[in-house]
């Protein structure tokens, strides 16, 4: 089994696809209630919960993800953290050095859903 993409539901896919513009510096391709972003080889999905109800059936409560991390790689967090002052509203943990090596940073995007951007550790040559 291959691991493919992590698809998030949300109420509005356009304002959470616009973040993620600005977050990740891609594009969105989609429509209203889907849409796909692409950085690095990687995909992130954005399906609005009244398609994803459509879909898949049942109920699906967008913005209520509390347990799931999304981890994006970063070569400076300092820079990022600067780079991402107007963007994020909702910090849980600014830049710091982690007991493992990495610096990291958290926050919330506009729907609650935590994310971890990180400077890995240096590797010793």
């Amino acid at each position: 089994m291959k691991f493919s993409y992590t698809r998030l539901v949300t109420e509005d896919v356009p304002r959470l696809a616009a973040f993620y513009e600005r977050l990740l510096g891609v594009s969105p391709h989609g429509d209203e209630s889907y849409v796909e972003l692409r950085p690095d080889g990687a995909i992130l999905a954005l399906v609005s919960r009244k398609a994803a109800e459509y879909a898949h059936g049942g109920q699906w409560s967008a913005g209520a993800n509390r347990s799931a991390i999304l981890e994006f790689a970063v070569e400076d967090v300092d820079r990022e953290r600067a780079r991402l002052d107007g963007l994020v509203t909702d910090w849980l943990q600014q830049p710091k050095d982690m007991p493992w090596g990495n610096r990291s940073m958290l926050f919330r995007d506009p729907d609650g859903n935590p994310i971890n951007v990180f400077q890995p550790a240096a590797r010793p040559s």
